[in-house]
């Protein structure tokens, strides 16, 4: 267990110390940034006279064939290397000798894991969005399909007042927009490069640090040293980022799960996102959506695992900030795999539409908008509130809604009502008299559809 930094000790250490110090088995994921980063710095060095051009060349050839190598299999990251920097590097000194010595020249792992994490967590913000952006272009189909589809709006869960199926999507456009929002921030304010910074000190020699940062597509190099090598900010922005879209998919899932119950049947869930039962054969379960749920709790013991993990650490670097890798890791693989299965769900799912307007219609949705009538017709709201209670006991009792009462039993309640009340609490009337921005009117509707088009056709990520 030969490690590059052995110099200044005299045995070797315990097998079992060493296994619980390195890193291998999961930063290994790094094995393309820590090349591509080597890269940059050989190149940086040589523009600064710090290597030759043909140490250059001979380091950056031995780099490329070792990337080839790993990609096709023809070498294996072994665990015999403590971490992913160290099997570069050894590696390297294996096949082209004496200039591989050089590579970490300037540099130190410290710097060099902060560059890897970085350039990893970057790429997977980019990745994230487009994920995103895949979901929200399936809500946008969905809504411009569904903007004459009626349903019930809720509040505690009880029925309030008709929307349209158009708007309800609308509002998890509105959450999965803001989602693009934050990863938006966060690459621009994570987008600086560390590399250079060594240990916590810097360097003496002479590193062009914005050269480095320009090659590696930064906006430019970090300020601070110390901070450059154990800030850890972007990686708790990212999973708080995260967080907050597994809480918006969970929510999203616990009506899907709702919608799909047979006492609301509001939708068919795709055979191919759905299971049965091992022993009832007419169920049909919504497992992705109730999966999708559950994971949420795992990407949040992630963020606060980290925010544990950072709580209590002096400057600088501290082997602690080694945790925060199969924690992020794992929570963007999961946040990756519930994008990915939520909207295949939601692209097959199919809306019962005349069950959502049935709903609607039963659940005295249009309440709200018989008061708005009396009150259009002279009666004062808080008396038009009480008018309209007693309509709604009535039905109860009879067992009918608002739209099966006879003229005469509206005048019985109160001679205001005519013949035009039938009109005004329609489902139709309901919902598209609301034409303030936002509201759920067809109209309304089409002018935020037209936004989400053209929001949708600007691409933050072109840099």
């Amino acid at each position: 267990m030969a490690q590059l930094w052995g110099g200044r000790f005299t045995k070797e250490t315990d097998q079992l110390v060493y296994n619980f110090n390195a890193s291998i088995s999961f930063d290994q994921k790094f094995y393309k940034q820590d090349i591509e980063g080597s890269k940059a710095h050989v190149i940086m060095l040589a523009k600064q006279g710090i290597l030759t051009e043909e140490e250059k060349n001979i380091i950056i050839d031995g780099l490329e064939g070792i990337l080839r190598d790993v990609e096709t299999g023809i070498i294996q990251i072994s665990s015999k290397y403590e971490d992913i920097h160290s099997f570069v590097e050894a590696t390297l000194i294996e096949r082209i000798g004496e200039p591989g010595k050089k590579l970490h020249t300037g540099r130190s792992r410290n710097d060099q894991v902060a560059l890897d994490m970085k350039l990893y967590t970057r790429l997977e913000v980019l990745y994230m969005d487009e994920l995103v952006k895949e979901l929200l272009e399936i809500l946008l189909k969905i809504m411009e399909d569904n903007t004459d589809t009626f349903m019930p709006g809720f509040t505690h869960l009880q029925k309030a007042q008709p929307i349209t199926l158009a708007h309800h999507m609308g509002a998890y456009f509105e959450m999965f927009k803001r989602d693009r929002l934050r990863l938006k921030d966060i690459y621009q304010r994570m987008n600086y490069c560390p590399l250079g910074s060594g240990a916590l000190a810097g360097t003496t020699y002479p590193l062009d640090r914005d050269y480095s940062a320009q090659l590696l597509g930064f906006t430019g190099p970090t300020l601070n040293s110390m901070d450059s090598v154990s800030d850890r900010d972007y990686i708790i922005e990212f999973l708080s980022a995260m967080s907050t879209i597994m809480m918006h998919l969970s929510r999203f899932s616990e009506e899907i799960i709702i919608w799909n119950s047979n006492e609301y049947q509001f939708v068919e869930l795709d055979d191919a996102y759905s299971t049965g039962s091992s022993i009832m054969p007419q169920k049909k379960n919504p497992d992705i959506a109730e999966l999708v749920r559950g994971k949420t709790g795992r990407v949040y013991g992630a963020l606060m695992s980290v925010l544990t993990i950072m709580k209590g650490l002096p400057l600088a670097y501290n082997k602690d900030m080694q945790e925060d890798k199969e924690l992020t890791f794992d929570a963007i693989d999961t946040v990756k795999g519930c994008l990915l299965l939520f909207t295949g769900m939601l692209r097959t799912m199919k809306f019962n539409k005349a069950i959502m307007a049935k709903s609607a219609m039963n659940g005295f949705t249009n309440a709200t908008d018989a008061a708005d009538y009396l009150v259009n017709h002279g009666v004062a709201f808080r008396d038009a509130h009480s008018i309209v209670g007693q309509l709604v006991l009535y039905c109860l009792e009879k067992n009918i809604t608002l739209e099966d009462m006879t003229l005469e039993e509206y005048k019985t309640i109160n001679p205001v009502f005519d013949e035009t009340i039938y009109e005004a609490i329609s489902l139709e009337s309901c919902v598209n008299k609301r034409l303030t921005i936002g509201a759920p009117s067809k109209k309304a509707m089409n002018q935020v559809i037209l936004k989400h088009k053209e929001y949708l056709n600007k691409d933050w990520q072109n840099h």
